[in-house]
C-alpha cells in the first residue's frame, strides 16, 4: 500500500489517569503512525509504532497488554506528554503543542 501525504508531529500534555483512553482514541483515528509516551522530564515510558493496514479492533487487542502496563505506570503521574506522529497534511489552525485539561 502506497503512503500518501506527509508525516507531521504534535504533542499533548495529559494527566496520567487519561493516558490509556486518549491512546485508544488516537488509534481509532486511523492517521496515526507512531505514539510516544513520555514523562514530564522527557524520558520515554512507552513507544507504539502503528501500521497503516492493521484493523483498529485487531490493533487494540494486540496492544492491550502494553496499554494495561502503561496505565499502571502512569495512573498517578501528573505530567505526561504524548507525542503523536500522523500521516497527511497538518491542519493549519492546530498548534504544534496542545494542553489537555482534567
Amino acid at each position: 500500500m502506497a503512503e500518501t501525504g506527509k508525516e507531521w508531529t504534535e504533542e499533548i500534555r495529559i494527566a496520567g489517569n487519561r493516558v490509556v483512553d486518549r491512546i485508544k482514541e488516537l488509534i481509532r483515528e486511523g492517521n496515526v503512525r507512531k505514539i510516544v509516551v513520555r514523562k514530564g522530564d522527557g524520558s520515554v515510558l512507552k513507544e507504539f509504532t502503528l501500521t497503516q493496514g492493521m484493523a483498529v479492533g485487531g490493533l487494540l487487542a494486540f496492544l492491550a497488554p502494553g496499554l494495561a502496563a502503561l496505565g499502571a505506570l502512569v495512573t498517578f503521574a501528573t505530567d505526561i506528554r504524548i507525542q503523536i506522529v500522523r500521516i497527511g497534511e497538518p491542519p493549519s489552525e492546530t498548534p504544534a503543542t496542545e494542553q489537555e485539561t482534567e
